[in-house]
This record gives structure tokens, C-alpha cells and sequence, in this order.
């Protein structure tokens, strides 16, 4: 809670979208609340108790709110994993995707289905869409440290790919990649003592946007200073700017890291759902 508060003190973003929230709507409300209302946003929840959850935080407008994914499968039941309004003039998606936990598993399988639904919802506007979160796929090679680490894992695999390139085939850009196509960009670093200093990391936390929108994108970055401190996240934010970049055209990875890229074949990263 006070990292994400300072982090929007010091940011001042317009709109927010949350993943792994892990707390019911009252929960939230009755912890952040009051917070997040004096700074000026309106609240979307979609949340449950200890896992998933999402939120959308708007000081831009919060309209038709939709709640999950029509259509989508649950494991076993509906989860809380998608949270959808119009902020302005676009329909803003916060997702945090299955995670897979193993190729061909039930999960796996959830996984698919999954992003399928999500990708029959976007369809329906994607011009408008803005498709944010953590997708808990890597799109390609060049979004791991080293592709031989994931031999075997999810995130990487061919049709978690396929069904995440389908969903931009609807016309929406990964408006980092877009902005910065090769360059060394993650958002995520294992947990484990010096994955995060050596760099040891992938790119799973993504803005798709609509033509459109991502026309008028003029800044496309991680802030990596939020993954730094005591007691971070093991994801660092994504930022995209529309119309006016407030700290400039920086990046891709802000600050960039201390140490030299670092390629370790041994390195295993299981993730965790």
C-alpha cells in the first residue's frame, strides 16, 4: 500500500490498471479507498480473497464498467482477473492472464481458452482498446534473458504466443516494442538473490492499443526505479504517455541497470501462478 501510494504521488498518472490485488472489493475499498478517492481517481474492482484480482484507478472518466470476460472459462469457477471501462475516449483493459503454471496442464489449457474469450471481447472495439497487464507471455526471444533458461516452461511456449499474436492481429501495437523494437526491455525479475541486478529478466507486462491510441503515444517505458527498495513487487510498471510525454521521451528501462547484461545457461526461472 505505501509503494503504490508514493508511486502515485511521484508519477501522477491518470490511469492505473492493478494486477494481483488478492483482496475482495470491500477489502480494497476499506484499505485503499479513501486514498486512492482523495487523489483524485475513480475505481473499478474486480477482486477476491489472497489471489488474482484486478483494479482500474481513472481521474479521466470511468464509464461503462465490465467486470471478467464474457465467455471466458473458469478454473474452476470465474476468476478475477479482468476489469474493463471507457477512460476518456478509450475502453481500458486491466488483466492479469492465467499463468499456465505448466505446458499441456489443465492450466495451461485455462490459459488458452482463456485469452481466446478475451480476444472475442476486444474484437468487438479494438480500435478503441487499450490492453494492459500482465499477460504472462513473453512474445518473443528477444523479451527473455536467455531463451534456453525457459526450455520446457510456460510463457514462451509456441500457442501461448500464437493465441497472444492473435489478439494483436485484431490491430493492436505493443506500443513499447513499437517504440523501442531492439532494445533490451523487461518488466519482470524473479524474486531470487541477483536476478534483479544482473538483469535476469523477461518482458510479460504489456500496452496493446488500438491504432488510434497508439498514434498518440509519445513516451513508452519501464520504470524500473519502482522494482527497486524494500518490499517490491517482482514487476516493475509499464508507462505509455498519450499526447505529451511529462517527463520526456525517455527509456526504454528508466533508470537503466547498474550492472552489465549477464547470460547464465543454468539459470531456471519456474514461475509461480
Amino acid at each position: 500500500m505505501p509503494r503504490l501510494l508514493d508511486w502515485l504521488d511521484e508519477r501522477q498518472p491518470d490511469v492505473v490498471c492493478l494486477q494481483e490485488t488478492k483482496l475482495t472489493d470491500d477489502a480494497f475499498r476499506k484499505l485503499l479507498g479513501d486514498e486512492i478517492t482523495g487523489r483524485g481517481y475513480e475505481l473499478a474492482l474486480s477482486g477476491e480473497a489472497q489471489w488474482n484480482g484486478v483494479a482500474l484507478l481513472s481521474k479521466v472518466g470511468l464509464d461503462d464498467v465490465v467486470v471478467g470476460i464474457p465467455g471466458a472459462p473458469g478454473y474452476p469457477h470465474p476468476e478475477a482477473r479482468a476489469v474493463s471501462a471507457v477512460c476518456g475516449s478509450v475502453r481500458v483493459y486491466s488483466l492479469y492472464v492465467p499463468n499456465g503454471r505448466e505446458p499441456d496442464s489443465d492450466h495451461y489449457q485455462y490459459k488458452l481458452a482463456w485469452l481466446a474469450a478475451l480476444r472475442e471481447m476486444v474484437g468487438a472495439d479494438p480500435a478503441h482498446a487499450v490492453v494492459c497487464g500482465d499477460m504472462n507471455i513473453a512474445p518473443t526471444d528477444a523479451d527473455v534473458f536467455d531463451p534456453a533458461a525457459y526450455v520446457g516452461q510456460t510463457h514462451v511456449t509456441p500457442p501461448e504466443r500464437a493465441a497472444l499474436a492473435s489478439l494483436q492481429e485484431l490491430g493492436l501495437h505493443d506500443v513499447v516494442r513499437d517504440r523501442w523494437p531492439n532494445e533490451r526491455v523487461f518488466t519482470y525479475w524473479d524474486y531470487r538473490a541477483g536476478m534483479f541486478h544482473q538483469d535476469l529478466g523477461m518482458r510479460i507486462d504489456l500496452i496493446l492499443a488500438g491504432t488510434p491510441v497508439a498514434e498518440r503515444v509519445r513516451a513508452a517505458w519501464v520504470d524500473r526505479k519502482a522494482r527497486k527498495g524494500t518490499g517490491p513487487s517482482d514487476h516493475a510498471p509499464v508507462i505509455v504517455d498519450l499526447d505529451e510525454a511529462p517527463d520526456g521521451d525517455i527509456g526504454p528501462v528508466v533508470p537503466p541497470p547498474s550492472a552489465q547484461p549477464t547470460r547464465r545457461r543454468s539459470v531456471k526461472l519456474p514461475q509461480s501462478s
